[in-house]
């Protein structure tokens, strides 16, 4: 079940990328919201499933973008395995650390991407850091949104059904 789930978010995420991407201008900080999912679930599930998760998500990202085939996949593969082990040593369930973990692990993502284009000679990107900045903000503020509803509407169910549990039986 919780396969067929992250499958279903990467997919997601995937569709709603690639029609957002047409309409958000580039270099505006845009959301990446494939890196965002590879992320919960790295942090969520363990290495294991952020390198699954990350390979899948970046060769398919990079199957619909006019890239070199690979370069994403490799990044974001890079990115999911090392947020599983971080997610796995340290305690990441309170909001600042998951925000520091979104804003690190996208930082880590363009690093990856970037110094691998300029490695092969096949880009050059100047000075970044501006664009990086916010694209890690705004994919920390959303990641960690994303994660505040997913653990707060199984709960707020639970809840309204025990609720209506004890008023039927008044």
């Amino acid at each position: 079940m919780k396969l067929f789930a992250a499958a279903g978010a990467l997919v997601l995420a995937l569709v709603l990328q690639t029609t957002l991407a047409q309409v958000v201008v580039r270099g505006t900080g845009a959301v990446d919201l494939v890196l965002v999912v590879v992320i919960y679930i790295a942090i969520s599930s363990g290495a294991n499933a952020g390198l699954l998760a990350g390979a899948a998500a970046g060769l398919a990202q990079d199957a619909l973008s006019s890239g070199i085939l690979g370069i994403g996949g490799l990044a974001k593969t890079v990115v999911g395995f090392v947020i599983g082990m971080v997610a796995s040593q340290f305690i990441v369930v309170r909001p600042l650390p998951r925000f520091v973990v979104f804003f690190a692990a996208t930082i880590l993502h363009a690093t990856v991407f970037m110094g691998l284009y300029e490695l092969l000679g096949l880009r050059h990107f100047g000075k970044p850091y501006g664009g990086v900045a916010s694209q890690a903000l705004a994919n920390a503020i959303v990641g960690l949104v994303a994660f505040q509803l997913i653990e707060f509407v199984p709960g707020a169910l639970q809840r309204r059904a025990a609720n209506r549990g004890r008023v039927s039986r008044r």
